[in-house]
């Protein structure tokens, strides 16, 4: 699948804003699944921008803005070229003992430990435990039980949390927006053992009716021995497949962040954020 991506970040300011330092997460990465064929990083006011990649292998742009301005426009342009389920490798049956003795598991401890966003109090392992009341299966097979459970007892509402909700908030509420979702998701597979990291990226929903609100997505990816990384929506229930696009991962929301930074001056009076996901025409997938 060819999609082309817009995600424009607006700040207006109630006066002047100056010195600005920004760091943005908004390039898909480049990998077995997914590829970057072309990606543009516009500013409002104009700025010269410099990249890094970080600890988790995200790429970041960043830029300042020194003179005084009364909005910050970020506007990340993206085509990205998809791999269909049947050209990725299925996800083996690992059983969890095979996990737990894996060598591999040992390197990713801070998928297994709290986090900001994640902190494995009692709660969240109560809730995996009736989430696998019937029994542990295989690693994958878990990982999409666990999935399964937040999709059929939590409620999609948007408003009902914020951007600062941690995940056992969330829990208590049963309800949330994608955001929750992974965290939750997260706070289940780590307080049972299984490794595993958030995701931050897009969805293309063919069935969206125009004007209809869009906007970033987020996920979760377990480790498997022997394979690696696989995805998993619990909020539509579903493998992540070619509809879906990576940017970046780390911890929690902490670590992915799309528009992060600080300055100094007036502040912010208004932030919106608008993205659209569609799929690229053949004329523009053709082209260098």
């Amino acid at each position: 699948m060819h999609l082309r991506l817009i995600h424009r970040t607006t700040f207006v300011y109630a006066g002047k804003a100056h010195d600005s330092f920004n760091e943005v997460r908004l390039k898909p990465v480049s990998d077995a699944t997914q590829h970057c064929r072309q990606f543009d990083l516009a500013l409002t006011p104009a700025a010269d921008t410099r990249e890094y990649e970080d600890f988790y292998g995200n790429t970041i742009h960043y830029f300042d803005i020194v003179g005084g301005h009364t909005k910050l426009i970020v506007e990340a342009a993206s085509l990205v070229d998809t791999v269909p389920p049947a050209g990725r490798p299925p996800v083996p049956v690992v059983p969890v003992a095979e996990l737990e003795r894996s060598p591999e598991r040992e390197m990713l401890a801070e998928f297994l430990a709290s986090s900001p966003y994640v902190p494995l109090e009692v709660e969240l392992w109560r809730e995996a435990q009736d989430a696998l009341a019937g029994g542990r299966g295989d690693v994958w097979g878990d990982v999409r039980r666990l999935g399964t459970h937040i999709f059929r007892t939590f409620t999609y509402k948007p408003k009902s949390t914020g951007v600062n909700t941690r995940a056992i908030e969330a829990l208590k509420l049963h309800m949330g927006v994608c955001q929750d979702f992974a965290h939750v998701h997260l706070g289940l597979c780590r307080s049972v053992g299984i490794p595993a990291r958030y995701v931050s990226g897009y969805f293309f929903n063919d069935t969206r009716r125009p004007r209809e609100v869009e906007a970033s997505h987020a996920w979760i990816e377990a480790y498997m021995p022997g394979y690696g990384w696989a995805a998993y929506d619990p909020t539509h229930d579903r493998v992540a497949d070619d509809r879906y696009v990576r940017v970046a991962v780390g911890r929690d929301y902490t670590d992915i962040r799309p528009v992060n930074g600080t300055y100094r001056g007036a502040p912010t009076r208004s932030l919106k954020v608008e993205v659209t996901v569609r799929e690229a025409p053949a004329a523009v997938v053709a082209s260098p």
